[in-house]
This record gives structure tokens, C-alpha cells and sequence, in this order.
């Protein structure tokens, strides 16, 4: 059945794009400045447990590399459905003693982020230091009360590039915020799960019922990675940069207890009234925070269901050893304020954000960054060690104003199980990557694929530089698949007018195009996830799936079939210059085959795959679903095909 998103969702989903304010900047005119942010606020610098050897998280990794023989210091376990992302951070918080540091883009306020929460608030009653850092433009309305975690003793929370205005709702604390655009446009889009700096989660998921199969109206289609070992240290590295950056407001300069407290009352009282009505009227409340909710409380089905999921059994994880670096956008991305430029750059400045990269394995060496006065230097200096392969730190370790604890090092990094046309000890592919952002980065990997790219962004939106590197590819024999939403299962539905206009062009030079179905007959299990949305129990490689709308949110490269790169970026202009992203490169064969077989699965069964018919686009039906092929975006109604067709040419590829 066609989908149409309801007023109240679609200016939820799109306002994450920007194409709404920048509507309400272009109606209200030339509007300067907004109410300031508190000055001279205190920051005490932290950062990550030092020896993380000595927690039970540290002795259990150890213990799992002994037992698989492992090659390499770190480990990686692929979380393809909601439960296994869901009990991976259960039980993240449950062995962790010393530390839990979360950093994420959105933290809803519902039944999934409920539980795993005061878990966490169990944690910091037990003695475990627990640092939170949020981006703040979803902390309004019900969501706000996540805010309250920093009044709970042993918890630190802080919120990344806050936002002036109300927090009472969405909508009007947008247009309270028109004349601050630039500054809303550019979030931190991180997404890291972290315990003892031992074991951490990174992907594409952020906290809620959504992202873990339990919302009843939508769910993601989404991709963890859950990594053990020394590369978390490198995760860690970058949490501490933007904790202990100036653009990091301790949530109790932005907002008082007694604030938070009235908010919340201020909702009982409005859910009541709407519970009463909607009685009266024979209806239900719809689910809070999920695709076509409206921001209510979580029903009782759901808790009941999230309360069910167990933790996972972190013993008996079977982690792939491999070596691995991590890519991550500096903090100076964003701009400190003051400084940020009055209109969004349709191209980045060049080296303005370098991207820290590290390749780890066994420790060999380490030196302090300042010794090293460029990327080069150090890439120079690791390459040509005698006791390592060459793996690298880039600039962006650089003290900058207000960041007191970036730093970083050199690490060696031991030889690799390479395929044939590669030296043992090669790690190129992992140091080369020295770009101004995480996409840029990817995009020179890009550069060195030989045979296969395969390619999942549920939101893409390809500037000049991605074509070309499509196009450099296909030239050099490469075949490029690409797994994108359809219009109808796209929650954020006006970014589909940005990819939309490229598709001819991609299909003309080769790349084949597909884009998901919004509804998944059976379960969509593996590398690329499953939304779980009938809340049934399900082993770690997935869960069970009803009606509900799928919506892809996986983020994933693999090139080759050996590097894969899993993180919170997608292909988009937004992630390349606006948004920090970060991502976790793994060279794995292993790995790769497995995620490439269940991909091809759902590219088969899941997906429509885009053809060019003549000068017309046609959407070939995915095998045995029985659906007749399409000439027009398939499964969207006519509602939606028509206001993106009306509002998609107002919204430039740069604000999507």
C-alpha cells in the first residue's frame, strides 16, 4: 500500500535537512543573530580509562583472542539486527566498572532508550563513571528529558553545538532558530557506545524505539559494529576530542532541573487531554517518536516487548581478529561560535577539517603528536619503522582553541593476511585515507578499488567529486552497486529530490542503482539488518518482522571484498561538508564475503533495482515478490510523488 507521511512527521523527518528553515530565513528576510549562549562555562577536562586491561571487559577480550588464536589485537562482531544491537549495549552497561561514555546524534525519549538508560543510571549508582555527549537538536519536547541524566550523581552529560530557542516543541523552536541557520545546519552525527575503553559500538543507530525493532509504525533497517581490543582506544581518542571541546555545553548551563521538571508536567497534562479525546473519539494514541507519531508516551506493548530482550552474551562472541583504523571528522568541523561563516559553503574549503586516522595493531611503538609536525611526517615515520607496517595519525590530533585533549600518537601495527597482489605489511589502503573529512577519506579509497564496490547510504545525494569517482571507477572495469531508500520507504522523503535528479546520470555511466522496499515481506536478516518490529524474541543475527514500514538507515562500504567501512556517514553532501561523521575501517575478507552474500540477498529480494529504458527510468520488481514493474517511484502515493515534485527543486543538493 502506498505510504504518505503525516504533516506532523514530515516536518519532523525533513526538519534534519535544513530545506524548512531555509524557507523560513528566505520569508522573514535578511534576520541576524539570536538570543547568545551562556559565556565563560566550565569544562574540566576528561578523558578515557587509562588501562582498561585491568577491567573484566579488558581480561575478556584477552581471553577471546587467546582462544580464537586471533592475528590481530582487535576483534569485530557485525550487529545486523535489533536484538544483537540492542543486547550488545545491554551488556556494554552491565560488565562495565570503570567507565561509559555515550556520544550520539538523537537519544528519544521512548521505551528503547527508557530501559537501556536507567541501566545505565544503575551503572552510575554502582560506582561507574558515565559521560553523555549529545547533539542538541532533538532535545525538545518529550526528548529533552533525556537532558535529565546529568543531574544523576556519577553522570556527566553535555550537549555538541547547542541550539537557542524553546525546548517545549520541534516546530517552534525551528522557527525560533531561523536566524541562526548556518549553525543549525552543522551537527555531530557521531554515533559510539563505549565501556572500560575496552569493548564500544559504532554504526549507524542512534538511541530509540525505531532503531531496535520496536516501534509499531516504522522501524530502521540498520548496522553496528561492536569492537574489542586496542581500536577502541582510537574510538575513545575521538570521543575525548569533542567531550573536551569548546562546542561541548555541560547540560547544566543550558537548562535547570526546575525547567525540565515544569516541561515535564506541562506534557502530563497535554497527554492526558489527548488520551481523553481520543477516547471519545473511539481512536489510539499513536507510539512517541516513531515515523507518523506524534510524541506520546510509549504504549505498554512496547515496553513490555524491550523490557523482554535480554543482554548478549558477550563470552561467547564470536569476534572477527583483523586489523582495522578508525576515520573521524575533527570537532573544528563545526565551527566554534563566532566564527561560523553566515551562509553554507556549496564546497569545502580545502584542508579545513583533516580526518584522524589510526591502524592498530600490537603496540610497537608510541610517540606524542606533537613530535610530529605533519600527517606525512608521521605517515613517513610509521611507514618506513622497522618494527611495523606503516599506520598513521593524522594532523587533526593538533591542539585547537578550546581542545585541550586532542592528542594522539603513532602506533605500529603488525603484518596483515593480505590477498596475493599485496606485500605482507601493506597497509596502504588504511593509511592513505588522509582526507579533509571521513567522506572525502572514503572517497580516495574508492580510488584504489579494483573489482567491486558495493555501497548501502540511505541517504544519497552525490556532489561533483562522488561522480567522478564513479565514473573513474567504472572506467577501470570496476562494477558499483549502490542500495539507497526508495521515495516510499525514505523517512526524511525531500532528500530523495536530491538523489532523485542524479539517478540518469549514475545509470548512464554504469552504476547500478537500487533502491528498498518500504515493505519487507519475511525477515531481512544479516549484514544489512532487520527492523524486528513485531518485538517477538530473535537470536543475535536478527528478529522476527510484522507490517510495519522499513526504513533503511545502514551506512556501508566494501570495496573489494576485503576493506569494508561501517559508520555513521552517508554518501551525501551533508556528511562530506557539514555533519562530523565517523566509521570504522576493516580489512577482512572474512567479513566481507559474509556481509557481500547477505547483501546480495536483499538486493535481490528487497530491493527495486533502477534501469534506464530508452530515455525513461523503469523499477524492475525484486525477484519472487510477485509485483508487476514500475515506471514511477513505487509504493509512494500520489500525495508524496506530488509534494516532492513541488518542494524538491526549492531544496539545493548542499541543504539535503
Amino acid at each position: 500500500m502506498p505510504r504518505m507521511l503525516t504533516a506532523p512527521a514530515f516536518l519532523n523527518t525533513t526538519a534534519r535537512y535544513g530545506w524548512l528553515a531555509l524557507l523560513a530565513v528566505l520569508m522573514a528576510g535578511a534576520i541576524t543573530g539570536c538570543a547568545g549562549l551562556p559565556k565563560d562555562v566550565e569544562r574540566p577536562v576528561t578523558s578515557a580509562l587509562a588501562a582498561p586491561a585491568g577491567t573484566a571487559l579488558g581480561q575478556l577480550v584477552d581471553a577471546r583472542r587467546a582462544a580464537a588464536g586471533g592475528r590481530h589485537p582487535s576483534g569485530f562482531l557485525l550487529l545486523s539486527g535489533p536484538q544483537a544491537a540492542y543486547g550488545s549495549r545491554l551488556a556494554l552497561v552491565d560488565a562495565a566498572q570503570k567507565t561509559l561514555d555515550l556520544q550520539y546524534y538523537a537519544i528519544h525519549a521512548d521505551a528503547s532508550s527508557e530501559r537501556l538508560l536507567l541501566s545505565v543510571v544503575a551503572a552510575a549508582n554502582r560506582g561507574v563513571r558515565v559521560r553523555v555527549l549529545l547533539d542538541d537538536f532533538h532535545s525538545t519536547g518529550r526528548d529533552a528529558q533525556v537532558m535529565r541524566l546529568a543531574f544523576v550523581p556519577n553522570i556527566e552529560m553535555r550537549m555538541f553545538n547547542p541550539l537557542t530557542g524553546a525546548r517545549g516543541s520541534p516546530i517552534g523552536r525551528m522557527f525560533s532558530m531561523i536566524g541562526d541557520f548556518s549553525r543549525v545546519q552543522q551537527r555531530m552525527h557521531n554515533k559510539l557506545f563505549i565501556a572500560d575503553n575496552a569493548m564500544g559500538v559504532t554504526g549507524g543507530r542512534n538511541l530509540g524505539d525505531a532503531y531496535f525493532g520496536n516501534a509499531d509504525s516504522g522501524n530502521f533497517v540498520d548496522l553496528d559494529v561492536l569492537a574489542a581490543g586496542p581500536i577502541v582506544q582510537d574510538l575513545s581518542r575521538s570521543f575525548d576530542s569533542y567531550w573536551n571541546n569548546d562546542r561541548a555545553y555541560p547540560v547544566q548551563s543550558l537548562v535547570t532541573r526546575e525547567e525540565l521538571d515544569a516541561l515535564r508536567e506541562r506534557m502530563r497534562t497535554t497527554d492526558a487531554a489527548q488520551q481523553d479525546r481520543v477516547k471519545g473519539q473511539g481512536g489510539t494514541l499513536a507510539p512517541d517518536n516513531q515515523p507518523g507519531g506524534d510524541g506520546r508516551q510509549s504504549t505498554a506493548t512496547q515496553r513490555a516487548r524491550i523490557w523482554d530482550q535480554q543482554p548478549m552474551d558477550l563470552a561467547q562472541a564470536q569476534f572477527t581478529w583483523a586489523p582495522a583504523a578508525v576515520l573521524v571528522d575533527k570537532p573544528a568541523k563545526i565551527p566554534p561560535d563566532g566564527n561560523a561563516p553566515p551562509t553554507l559553503p556549496e564546497q569545502a574549503p580545502a584542508k579545513a577539517t583533516p580526518v584522524a586516522i589510526t591502524s592498530r595493531g600490537p603496540r610497537a611503538a608510541t610517540a606524542p603528536a606533537a613530535a610530529l609536525p605533519t600527517a606525512a611526517a608521521a605517515a613517513a615515520a610509521s611507514a618506513t619503522s622497522s618494527t611495523a607496517s606503516a599506520t598513521s595519525t593524522s594532523t587533526s590530533a593538533a591542539a585547537t582553541p578550546g581542545n585541550a585533549a586532542d592528542t594522539s600518537g603513532v602506533m605500529g601495527a603488525a603484518p596483515n593476511a593480505l590477498p596475493p597482489d599485496r606485500a605482507p605489511g601493506d597497509n596502504s589502503e588504511l593509511r592513505e585515507a588522509q582526507m579533509d573529512t571521513v567522506v572525502d577519506g572514503l572517497l580516495q579509497l574508492m580510488g584504489q578499488t579494483q573489482r567491486d564496490l558495493l555501497i548501502i547510504s540511505p541517504y544519497f545525494v552525490p556532489g561533483p567529486d562522488m561522480k567522478q569517482a564513479f565514473a573513474a571507477a567504472r572506467a577501470r572495469g570496476v562494477r558499483v552497486r549502490v542500495l539507497t531508500n526508495s521515495l516510499a520507504s525514505n523517512d526524511a522523503p525531500i532528500a530523495h529530490a536530491g538523489y532523485a535528479r542524479h539517478r540518469t546520470e549514475l545509470l548512464a555511466m554504469g552504476v547500478e542503482l537500487y533502491e528498498m522496499r518500504s515493505e519487507l515481506p519475511g525477515v531481512l536478516s544479516g549484514s544489512l539488518g532487520s527492523t524486528g518490529s513485531s518485538g517477538g524474541k530473535g537470536g543475535s543475527a536478527g528478529g522476527s518482522m510484522g507490517s510495519s514500514r522499513a526504513m533503511l538507515h545502514t551506512k556501508l562500504l566494501i570495496m573489494d571484498g576485503r576493506l569494508l567501512a561501517i559508520g555513521s556517514m552517508n554518501l551525501d553532501i551533508r556528511s562530506q561538508r557539514q555533519n562530523t561523521e565517523i566509521a570504522l575501517l576493516i580489512r577482512s575478507g572474512d567479513l566481507s564475503r559474509r556481509a557481500t552474500a547477505q547483501i546480495d540477498g536483499a538486493l535481490r529480494d528487497a530491493a527495486w533495482r533502477v534501469e534506464l529504458d530508452g530515455s525513461r527510468l523503469v523499477w524492475r520488481a525484486p525477484a519472487g515478490s510477485g509485483l508487476p514493474d514500475a515506471t514511477s517511484e513505487p509504493d509512494a502515493s500520489t500525495p508524496l510523488r506530488l509534494m516532492l515534485q513541488l518542494l524538491g527543486p526549492l531544496a539545493p543538493d548542499h541543504l539535503l
